[in-house]
């Protein structure tokens, strides 16, 4: 399969203030998807401008035609699958069909204080993010749907028409946990990493390389065990969070280097962040519109 590429546009701008020009030009550049990230707030943002994930996206499916958008990634730390799964129809009502979920457990930043509640463990975030899928699942493609669980209850909640994309718009599941992966390989239509954290301050790529290859070969193992084709998974890579950084983004051979030792790995999809000046993304913006445009012709 032929290697996409995708970008992932933080929503810190006003709309009329280069929000909908970045969201326009992604799609002239040829980005297979255009992703935000569906926080309150993220790390050295949280004192600068941020817009709410899901109007982001709803503008920018008005001022696009081709170009999928997503969320990279959606959690339950501040959402609840009922009126999620409500926005997510209507969402990919007026997009036409082009929404992709991306969907993890969420981590212990901003989001998981922002509505007064104590930041919960790395078991509980796994507890409500393996009750949060399957019923997001349902919520998506059945019409009514009633459900009494431990987290989350849904009484009689309609969705109806339901999603123009069937039998429901595709998950793209973000894991590199046991439970996480068996989600992922049961609900996903694609699979989601960034890396080995513990890696990014003083790993190598090779290690990095090395530990993304175990997270793969751990999902081929969960895929086997519930009988499903790895094959029919995508496989996601968000990039920046490995030791190489924003390094890939200095030159189109660079990029092309990288994304071939992942390529080799199984990755059917990478995605760079828009470059932000001043920021840990920053990046040379005419590099990357060559990266956008050049690459994927050279990654076959």
């Amino acid at each position: 399969m032929k290697l996409r590429l995708s970008t992932v546009i933080l929503p810190h701008r006003r709309w009329n203030e280069g929000g909908r020009a970045a969201w326009q030009r992604a799609e002239e550049l040829g980005f297979h998807t255009a992703y935000t990230y569906d926080h309150l707030s993220w790390r050295s943002f949280r004192d600068g401008p941020w817009f709410g994930a899901v109007p982001t996206l709803t503008a920018a499916a008005i001022v696009t035609r081709h170009m999928r958008l997503g969320t990279l990634v959606t959690s339950p730390n501040f959402r609840h699958p009922v009126t999620l799964a409500k926005e997510l129809i209507s969402l990919d009502d007026i997009s036409g069909g082009r929404v992709t979920l991306g969907i993890g457990a969420g981590g212990t930043g901003f989001d998981a204080t922002a509505l007064g509640q104590e930041p919960w463990t790395p078991r509980e975030r796994a507890d409500r993010f393996a009750e949060f899928v399957p019923l997001l699942d349902r919520l998506l493609s059945e019409d009514t749907v009633s459900y009494e669980g431990d987290f989350y209850s849904a009484h009689e909640a309609r969705n109806i028409p339901g999603c123009v994309q069937r039998p429901r718009l595709p998950f793209a599941v973000a894991a590199t946990g046991p439970r996480g992966l068996r989600l992922a390989a049961r609900y996903g239509q694609a699979w989601v990493t960034t890396g080995d954290p513990k890696l990014y301050e003083n790993g190598t790529p090779e290690q990095s390389v090395q530990a993304i290859r175990g997270q793969a070969e751990k999902l081929a193992d969960t895929c086997a065990e519930i009988g499903r084709d790895m094959t029919d998974l995508d496989k996601v890579l968000l990039t920046g969070f490995t030791p190489d950084r924003n390094g890939p983004l200095q030159s189109l051979d660079a990029f092309v280097d990288f994304a071939g030792r992942h390529a080799e790995l199984g990755f059917t999809e990478l995605v760079i962040h828009w470059p932000i000046p001043d920021s840990t993304f920053a990046a040379d913006e005419k590099v990357f519109e060559q990266i956008a445009m050049e690459a994927p012709a050279q990654l076959g």
